[in-house]
């Protein structure tokens, strides 16, 4: 079977990779033309990390992993702590460690496990037709490759999602703007192997372990979209100002140059991701807020149930997508209304709410929070085996 892979995210590659080993031809098509991915970072979560062993890179990842043993809340004010746990009960129920990653070194280790002589840059598709027998994406340049199914991983404004929703439809701006890059280990700020979150005032300044003996940070700040700053570094050093010594060392040690800065938008979900033999998945199929740290793990889950299902059905691609679109939507979608829920809950828009969630935190065990994390983990189609633990 020839397919085609609209965009080579995590999403694409993971899907690609996943196929190719079923002995599929497979190329996959981007319109960037380096390997800039957006964002420093992310959460990979047991039913991530699964997958990725599930491709054959259990090694390669864990090598990229920064080893997060506990998690720690602290009073973005005054520094002190309001619970700190350990992380390990998630590892002895999941039987996967998770691993915080750079973003940029995962998505190498894709790319070159995918094999870059099949990656095609610099090709924005601009259009999809299909037929009885083929799916065929069209490029800004004119050309066209036609394949027996075609996957949109094409990202938060999918062009592949407007084919095959039939219109294109609207994100919705979450309410806050997140800041995120890596800098080098900074005890000041916490302890090596903890992610360590500060807040206060719906705000919200974290850092978790990456390989390198480097952090990755991500701040939130709740506000308007479309008020882009002249200085993101100073706009961030404003907004945390008067906080803790620790979040002020952290920010000191950013690189005004590699600090990225992201309006945070969702889509709402909806159940149509196949027509045919066009399918989406990733971002493409569930734009969601990174509040629960599943958006990557989603589409890891995604490339996982699409490589099962066509490992394993034999009715043509296009029952196969179908049953991929019925097999995965609902989980999906339910995740990005636990991410919003969660936004709403950290980011003071009911302040009464985040009070009352900031108290719960005081001399908490850390159990509460350890279940919420195995709520998104153990209901993946990778958590076959949770219930031994």
């Amino acid at each position: 079977m020839k397919v085609v892979i609209i965009g080579a995210g995590v999403g694409g590659t993971s899907a690609g990779i996943a196929l190719q080993r079923l002995g599929h031809d497979v190329t996959i098509y981007d319109r960037i033309r380096e390997n800039k991915p957006v964002g420093a970072a992310l959460s990979l979560w047991s039913n991530g990390v699964k997958v990725l062993n599930w491709l054959g890179l259990s090694e390669e990842v864990a090598a990229l992993g920064g080893r997060m043993d506990t998690m720690a809340y602290r009073d973005g004010l005054t520094g002190e702590t309001m619970t700190e746990f350990s992380l390990a009960p998630i590892t002895e129920k999941t039987g996967q460690r998770p691993y915080p990653v750079a973003r940029a070194d995962l998505q190498q280790l894709l790319m070159e496990r995918f094999g870059t002589d099949r990656i095609r840059l610099g090709k924005k598709a601009v259009g999809i037709d299909q037929d009885d027998d083929r799916a065929t994406v069209v490029f800004e340049d004119g050309s066209s490759d036609s394949a027996d199914i075609v996957i949109g991983a094409d990202g938060a404004k999918s062009i592949v999602r407007d084919y095959v929703v039939g219109r294109r439809m609207p994100r919705s701006y979450r309410g806050y703007v997140n800041y995120n890059g890596l800098v080098p280990a900074n005890t000041a700020f916490g302890p090596a192997g903890q992610w360590t979150t500060y807040v206060a005032a719906g705000r919200r300044f974290a850092a978790m372990p990456v390989a390198g003996d480097r952090l990755y940070f991500f701040a939130d700040v709740p506000g308007p979209s479309g008020e882009e700053p002249g200085s993101a570094h100073g706009a961030l050093r404003d907004a945390f100002a008067g906080w803790a010594p620790g979040v002020a060392s952290m920010i000191d040690s950013i690189d005004p140059a590699s600090l990225n800065r992201v309006e945070i938008w969702d889509l709402d979900p909806f159940h149509t991701w196949v027509r045919g033999r066009v399918a989406i998945l990733g971002d493409a199929a569930h734009n969601t807020a990174p509040d629960v740290g599943q958006g990557a793990c989603s589409a890891l889950e995604d490339s996982f149930v699409l490589g099962l299902l066509f490992s394993m059905t034999t009715l043509g691609p296009q029952d196969t997508l179908a049953r991929y679109e019925r097999a995965r939507a609902e989980r999906a979608g339910d995740l990005v209304e636990r991410g919003r829920a969660r936004a709403h809950e950290t980011h003071a828009f009911e302040p009464g709410v985040t009070e009352a969630w900031y108290e719960g935190l005081r001399g908490a065990d850390g159990s509460r929070i350890v279940r919420g994390i195995l709520g998104n983990i153990l209901e993946s189609p990778t958590g076959l085996g949770a219930d031994l633990a």
